[in-house]
């Protein structure tokens, strides 16, 4: 016999017919269903979604307001759990085994007190301005992932040298962040800046800390959100999926990405909850983000830097984030500290360039912020590498399709085609030119990472701006109804009118396949009845063949005759 209950099968098949694409979806989605289940037609998908292993995954994943309505069985039709009665199915009933968890309980978080929200407030701060320096890297080189999902180990070191964060497990943290609010996103095996997150980047302080917090709200499990749109007290988090063996490391997860946002403060002690900051309020009930308690604890932005003789620039204090993007652009960060330090090198300018820069629009915007002009030195650095900027240019060759580099220094172009670091190119000289095979792009790329001054040219002649970073697709907007959508058309396609009959014959295949004695009712010519207790044997033609324990003979029953059958 089956190890799904027959009756509770055919009841989850025709409540499955009954629903609608949207519910069916969700109720796929939840339970992890790939959209191209090899599943024929609604029995067959009941079948699989109350095997027991099924169903034992799909009540580990239930909240804990869930379990305590399926224990009581109180609650609403949970489509493939219970009956139509909220009853649980006999599966579901073995996997609660026997607990009995209470409601979660209405409570508030103690109010944080003022060291602990000032405390709370800085560390918002430290994440913002750190968050956006992992963008600003992974804009320019995307950060690798790894199998088992986390950062790579060379992107952690990039990420402390750069002393953007001060240990590894702070890179992990700050990475998983951004990617459950939607600032970064995976995309062969690499984790992308994504649209949102590359306008995230420039934004104002307050602004950044409530897309941040919002996101993360939105992202909690449905275990640990309240009624009205908001979370649960972050004491009761623990207990939140009590079947789940894997929560609690989940839940430390959780509360630290709150403890980073600023949206949890520390208790009064160690073992006690955490508290909560005047700013989490109104988003842990339900309303909008408020940062403006927060803003009053932050440091104060500044407009202005110092630019010194020595080719740096000196911030005395933190920078508003829209100025420090474009600086960053320019200027290599040194310190990140809130007195932060810029320094302006060859290549740092010439990265500028390369990027769409213009001197003119360098020195402009350079006067803009400085509190002590623009010293000569830099003048002279800016103007220098820029009248330099151009001296080579990479374009294609329209006859041959093969890339090209050219420059009016013939000397310089003599010191491109035996540079050992462009080797990979395969540059040949071609006359007054060196010839490639490979793209455009990355020939360009290669020279300015070797720190030529190089351009790119288009089919026409004109010099062109080339984006070397890599931003995420837009988020696909499909939801669980397109893309469940052919599975679900194949099962209603496979249901008939008549599902009764349908049922019985699924009923006797499985039967004759583990041998069943079964008690099979027969309508006879006369318009009577007979029962027949029959071992199964075989099924074909129209027809059950049987063993028949009670008389001991061979019996063949017509099966359209036959009008129920009952497992013995």
């Amino acid at each position: 016999m089956s190890a799904v209950n027959s009756t509770e099968a055919r009841i989850l098949a025709e409540r499955l017919a009954a629903a609608d694409d949207a519910a069916l979806a969700r109720l796929l989605e939840s339970r992890r269903i790939a959209p191209r289940a090899p599943w024929h037609d609604f029995f067959d998908a009941a079948e699989a979604l109350l095997a027991p292993d099924a169903v034992a995954r799909a009540v580990a994943a239930l909240p804990r307001d869930a379990l305590a309505q399926l224990a009581a069985q109180s609650g609403p039709e949970r489509l493939g759990l219970t009956d139509p009665d909220g009853r649980p199915y006999q599966a579901v009933r073995v996997a609660l085994g026997g607990i009995a968890p209470v409601p979660t309980p209405d409570r508030t978080p103690a109010a944080a007190s003022e060291s602990a929200a000032a405390h709370a407030a800085e560390r918002a701060f430290t994440t913002l301005s750190t968050l956006a320096d992992v963008l600003l890297l992974a804009v320019r080189t995307p950060l690798s992932r790894v199998g088992s999902g986390t950062l790579g180990a060379s992107d952690r070191r990039r990420m402390l040298q750069a002393e953007i964060v001060r240990d590894l497990h702070e890179a992990d943290e700050l990475v998983a962040l951004a990617e459950v609010t939607g600032l970064l996103a995976v995309a062969d095996r690499a984790w992308l800046v994504t649209p949102r997150g590359a306008q995230w980047v420039a934004e104002s302080t307050p602004v950044r800390w409530a897309h941040l917090a919002t996101a993360l709200r939105t992202a909690l499990p449905a275990g640990l959100r309240s009624p009205g749109g908001g979370w649960i007290a972050p004491s009761l988090w623990g207990d939140a999926y009590p079947l789940d063996e894997e929560w609690p490391a989940r839940a430390r997860h959780w509360r630290r990405l709150m403890e980073l946002t600023g949206l949890t403060a520390e208790g009064e002690s160690r073992d006690e909850p955490p508290t909560e900051p005047a700013w989490a309020v109104s988003l842990r009930e339900g309303g909008d983000a408020d940062p403006a308690p927060l803003v009053a604890l932050l440091p104060h932005e500044v407009d202005r830097v110092f630019l010194q003789n020595d080719l740096t620039a000196i911030s005395p204090g933190p920078l508003a984030p829209a100025l420090d993007v474009r600086l960053q652009g320019i200027a290599t960060r040194e310190s990140h500290a809130q007195a932060s330090t810029y320094r302006f090198t060859e290549s740092s300018i010439a990265g500028a360039l390369s990027a769409g820069e213009t001197a003119a629009g360098i020195l402009e915007f350079l006067s803009e912020i400085s509190l002590t002009g623009v010293p000569q030195p830099l003048e002279y650095l800016v103007q220098r590498i820029a009248e330099r900027h151009g001296l080579v240019r990479v374009a294609v060759d329209p006859d041959s399709g093969h890339t090209v580099v050219t420059s009016r220094d013939a000397g310089l172009l003599e010191t491109i085609a035996v540079d050992q670091a462009l080797r990979a190119l395969g540059l040949v000289p071609d006359g007054e030119r060196l010839r490639t095979r490979v793209a455009r792009e990355t020939a360009y790329w290669a020279l300015a990472d070797a720190r030529y001054p190089v351009v790119a040219v288009d089919r026409h002649g004109r010099t062109e701006t080339l984006a070397r970073h890599r931003i995420a697709a837009a988020e696909d907007d499909a939801g669980p109804e397109d893309r469940y959508a052919a599975l679900v058309e194949r099962l209603r396609s496979a249901h008939g009118a008549d599902a009764d009959r349908a049922w019985l014959e699924r009923e006797l295949d499985a039967a004759v396949r583990d041998k069943a004695l079964l008690s099979v009712e027969v309508a006879l010519p006369d318009g009577s009845t007979r029962s027949f207790t029959l071992e199964a044997t075989g099924l074909g033609g129209g027809r059950l063949r049987g063993r028949d324990r009670g008389a001991d003979v061979e019996r063949t029953l017509p099966v359209k005759s036959i009008t129920s059958v009952r497992h013995v």
